[in-house]
């Protein structure tokens, strides 16, 4: 029964709403008839609009005396700071730049690390990679600079520490 009325409601509602729509179609062609051609709608305009410093993005510039890292897929960044004593270096990435604090390791590589940006440097002796912690993704792969290119390794505070990597100190004397 309530099918047959909703069926009822819905023919009576469409076949009102077709004799309103013929009825305003034929107002339309009448009265079109009688007036006088429209002038053509005006073009869009353009706005010219002040710039909004806060709404335009930051630009850093790249840190003076800093070391350029290309890496796989044409990513690159530039690194500031001494890997094998400072406590801090700058990473200039996607046109900004970040202070990333040392972080502790028991492997031997290198960490760098902000919580409050979410970047992370991990950087072994062949290679360099970063690591975005927001959304858990690897930004840059394979990353080297132009002496790590051509066999050298990167010079992080474990190849600093490497005794190989010293120079020798002069050797004790053998008669006593």
């Amino acid at each position: 029964m309530k099918k047959l009325l909703i069926a009822a409601v819905v023919g009576a509602l469409s076949s009102s709403m077709m004799l309103a729509a013929t009825d305003a179609a034929a107002q339309t062609t009448s009265s079109t008839a009688k007036k006088t051609p429209a002038k053509p709608a005006p073009s869009h305009r353009i706005i010219k609009r002040k710039p909004n410093p806060a709404k335009e993005a930051k630009v850093d510039a790249i840190p003076a005396g800093s070391e350029h890292w290309n890496c796989a897929e044409g990513m690159a960044f530039d690194l500031k700071g001494d890997m094998a004593r400072d406590q801090i270096v700058v990473v200039h990435w996607a046109n900004k730049n970040y202070n990333l604090p040392r972080q502790v390791t028991t492997t031997g590589a290198d960490r760098f690390h902000d919580s409050a940006t979410g970047l992370d440097l991990v950087v072994i002796p062949t290679k360099a990679m970063l690591f975005s912690d927001k959304d858990s993704s690897r930004l840059a792969d394979e990353c080297k600079t132009v002496a790590m290119q051509q066999g050298a390794l990167a010079p992080t505070q474990a190849e600093a520490l490497n005794p190989a990597n010293r120079a020798p100190a002069s050797a004790p004397s053998q008669g006593q």
